[in-house]
């Protein structure tokens, strides 16, 4: 009987993604693809370190672990190494226990197309082409920044993850009328829309997936602390709040913390927050909240880029 993936929590990753390969990825582009399989084939017995998305896949898997016989999440590795030179992958897969026994190894080829044939929810990558490519796709994907992962020795008991609001959770459309027009007409237009649900961004499936797990978990576990919480981190505030609260209202998702931070930094919310990933639509975030937790950048759709 066929394996219906649609079932599942699918986070598709890259070898980069899941695994710090920063020394071979200078090699790779230093030296060329050649001198990049050679130094992978005669490293293949090495354990790779864990990268930034590591905790983040690591927790996912645990998921399966709560109730026996029960799986709610799958991981799938598809990376553009050939079959040649993932076995190094393979094996630090099995050094770390994690539980993937999927992958797409396209050898050299973009790895997008094969994003929806896995029925991935959540793409992660350190390559910006496939990321975009991705969002192309309509595939939730994120750019991982070189940053802190959580200690291996000391996991969370949670899966925490959080959210920016416009461009990540919610459209763009709001966010570009405060870039053309400035902060005055974005409240003006924010409070004449207040009832009016904000569309859906890039991630807002992922959410609603996450909720539902959510729900599903609290109402199967005897797990006193929940496994899974959420936060939305964004730089809205009063009165621009009260849109943002009925549209999660209107979704009917649940975000287990909510910051309307009003041009305060978001790393030092984060800092305290210490999630498993940070989703961002801007650089300028992505980089203060990356020296402090494991983050990711949300490309805009091309065509979002071009109207903006």
């Amino acid at each position: 009987m066929p394996y219906d993936l649609s079932d599942y929590l699918v986070i598709g990753v890259s070898s980069r993604a899941l695994f710090d390969l920063s020394r071979e990825n200078e090699i790779y582009e230093k030296q060329g693809l050649e001198a990049y399989c050679r130094y992978q084939l005669e490293h293949e017995n090495d354990v790779l370190e864990p990268g930034t998305g590591f905790a983040l896949i690591e927790a996912m898997l645990r998921v399966n672990q709560i109730d026996t016989g029960v799986r709610r999440t799958e991981v799938v590795i598809i990376s553009r190494n050939s079959a040649d030179t993932s076995l190094r992958i393979s094996n630090s897969i099995d050094n770390y226990n994690l539980d993937i026994t999927r992958a797409a190894f396209t050898g050299g080829e973009p790895v997008a197309k094969y994003l929806n044939a896995f029925e991935v929810d959540l793409f992660l990558s350190a390559t910006e082409e496939d990321v975009q490519a991705a969002v192309q796709s309509n595939v939730a994907a994120g750019l991982i920044y070189d940053g802190p992962g959580h200690n291996q020795s000391d996991p969370l008991e949670q899966i925490r993850i959080a959210f920016d609001g416009d461009a990540v959770l919610f459209s763009k459309e709001s966010e570009m009328i405060y870039q053309q027009k400035g902060l005055e007409a974005f409240i003006e237009h924010e409070k004449m829309n207040a009832e009016k649900p904000l569309p859906e961004g890039p991630f807002a499936k992922l959410l609603k997936t996450l909720s539902f797990l959510q729900f599903d978990l609290d109402s199967n576990s005897a797990q006193s602390n929940p496994p899974i919480r959420t936060a939305l981190v964004t730089a809205r505030n009063s009165p621009a709040h009260e849109r943002v609260i009925r549209t999660l209202r209107t979704w009917n998702v649940r975000i287990d913390e909510t910051f309307f931070l009003g041009g305060v930094p978001k790393h030092k919310i984060l800092q305290s927050f210490s999630p498993h990933i940070f989703f961002d639509d801007q650089h300028q975030h992505c980089e203060g909240a990356a020296r402090v937790v494991p983050t990711a950048r949300v490309p805009h759709r091309d065509d979002e880029t071009k109207t903006a």
